[in-house]
């Protein structure tokens, strides 16, 4: 087995498994009944599967050129900084929006969120009283 061989058996290898992890992803993203599931799916194994492919993407570029890339990396630093951060984003205005009881959705296999110790909430908001729509505890 030569080199150049070994080399695109490894990057056909990350990726494959890049590509089944980001299809876990989608799949998970399209198959889960509520929001706060399917959130999983494309901040885990699609940013994993991405990293992998990045990963073999860098390796060829290396192993078989001989050059090393910085776009790779750039890329990988953008995603790995900007996927949790919307997530939780995403997750904070799903629970203020459910708490302000102004979304609906079927209730998953998880159920709901357990209550916070402490009094606190688990989003940045707090609930509204039973006020009027729009009024907030502290107003």
């Amino acid at each position: 087995m030569t080199a150049a061989s070994a080399a695109e058996w490894i990057v056909s290898a990350l990726i494959v498994i890049g590509a089944g992890l980001a299809l876990v992803g989608s799949w998970g993203l399209v198959r889960l009944p509520s929001l706060m599931e399917r959130l999983h799916g494309p901040t885990k194994a699609s940013t994993l599967g991405l990293g992998a492919i990045l990963i073999g993407s860098a390796a060829w570029f290396h192993l078989v050129r001989g050059v090393w890339t910085s776009h790779e990396l750039l890329v990988s630093v953008f995603l790995f900084m900007t996927a949790p951060i919307s997530a939780n984003m995403i997750a904070k205005v799903h629970l203020h929006r459910l708490r302000a009881r102004e979304a609906s959705e079927p209730a998953g296999p998880a159920g709901a969120p357990a209550v916070p110790p402490g009094g606190a909430d688990w989003a940045t908001h707090e609930a509204p009283h039973e006020g009027t729509p729009g009024d907030f505890v502290g107003d």
